[in-house]
């Protein structure tokens, strides 16, 4: 069929924008001053928006009109989600649109920097049923030593995944009931990991991560499950892993003290950055506590704190990525890109660049108040061993201008 207007545009970019703004092909129509049918047809692909009608798009999804004249890049896979609930249709479908425009700024950025090299444990596990705990303890411990952090508490996990090659994300998103969501790229040939930041609490920050690195090692060769059993399973699976991978059995079992208490636990809570809820539900599968005994300890968490709360949770400020936030910087400071350019160059919205790259609001304008990290190591680092380094903000990737 023959379809007139722009040449080039791209319905797919229509399908991802409507996601990402949550908005329907009516409201759409309506706020471009079109027909719904219009936006049907764009959709379809069946016909392109004239030049005026793409510059009222673009103005009004807050993009650049030739974003939607770019080709997408492959879709990421499909991400595993905390709530499997049908209620949550828009929501997931707008996280979805959101890891892909993570995939499209970490493409666009690959053109100038190389990105630490992948180091995560691999599984090919098909079926969930075939995991068992042992697996899974076996699985966080050999991450660990893949990275070199010993047993003991990681001080940052945010920058020892991000060492290890994972394009991590972290932003707003409306969506509180979703704490995170992880996906592979095949174009970039590593994963990406969105988390939520509305509840802005650092020890559920650290276990959501924890969460999506289980995902990401245990069920990368597992198609996301329609079943509630099957999709519940795969939940447990990656909470086991989060426990294990932050709370290692050979040395935190050592510090547990018994009769176990609760005021114990927040000593170990602060010590380790993982939530007493979490702690309990680690006790029970080490087995030194048992079914009744971890549900007598939450019975008495709940009516001394609340079911939602614990003491401490603003003393731990969330561990923010540095990736691609200090590439940018680079592509600044090294006169790659003019400031002003970066958005024009990925083609969204500077507001929308600012909160998928955790940069200050005004960033693109130079209003924001830009924290410089510490400098890359000199040229050349070796790309054979990820360094991760728990105590710094150095991370293992060259910057190389593209000439």
């Amino acid at each position: 069929m023959s379809r007139g207007g722009i040449q080039g545009f791209q319905k797919e970019r229509l399908s991802q924008i409507l996601a990402v703004r949550r908005l329907s092909q009516v409201q759409l129509a309506s706020l471009v001053g079109v027909s719904p049918a219009t936006v049907s047809k764009w959709r379809s692909g069946s016909q392109a928006p004239e030049r005026d009608t793409l510059e009222r798009l673009a103005n009004v999804v807050n993009v650049t009109p030739e974003w939607f004249t770019r080709l997408p890049t492959a879709k990421v896979s499909l991400p595993l989600f905390r709530s499997n609930a049908s209620a949550h249709v828009a929501a997931r479908a707008m996280l979805e649109a959101r890891i892909e425009w993570a995939q499209d700024i970490a493409v666009a950025l690959s053109e100038f920097v190389d990105f630490p090299q992948l180091n995560l444990p691999s599984r090919k596990f098909i079926d969930p049923e075939e995991i068992t705990p042992e697996e899974i303890e076996h699985a966080a411990c050999e991450c660990r030593d893949l990275w070199r952090i010993g047993r003991a508490a990681v001080q940052d996990l945010a920058l020892a995944v991000e060492g290890a090659g994972v394009i991590l994300i972290r932003e707003e998103t409306g969506i509180a009931q979703i704490e995170g969501l992880s996906a592979w790229s095949e174009v970039l040939g590593r994963p990406l990991v969105l988390l939520s930041a509305d509840k802005d609490n650092g020890y559920r920050s650290r276990f959501d991560l924890a969460h999506e690195l289980g995902h990401l090692v245990l069920h990368r060769y597992i198609p996301r499950p329609t079943e509630r059993d099957r999709h519940k399973l795969l939940e447990q699976q990656a909470h086991r892993f989060a426990g294990a991978f932050l709370l290692p059995a050979e040395t935190f079992a050592n510090e547990i003290r018994t009769p176990v208490t609760l005021d114990d636990l927040l000593l170990l809570k602060r010590r380790w950055g993982v939530s007493v809820g979490a702690i309990v539900m680690r006790l029970r599968a080490l087995k030194i506590l048992d079914g009744d005994g971890a549900q007598l300890l939450f019975k008495r968490r709940s009516a001394r704190w609340g079911a939602k709360s614990e003491p401490g949770d603003g003393d731990r400020a969330p561990e923010r990525p540095r990736l691609l936030r200090r590439t940018i910087d680079l592509l600044v400071e090294e006169n790659v890109m003019p400031l002003d350019a970066i958005p024009r160059h990925i083609g969204l919205a500077t507001n929308d660049l600012e909160m998928l790259l955790g940069l200050q609001e005004g960033y693109f304008q130079g209003k924001g108040n830009v924290v410089q990290l510490a400098r890359l190591r000199p040229f050349p680092v070796s790309t054979s061993e990820p360094v991760v380094t728990t105590g710094s903000t150095i991370l293992p990737f060259r910057f190389t201008p593209k000439h």
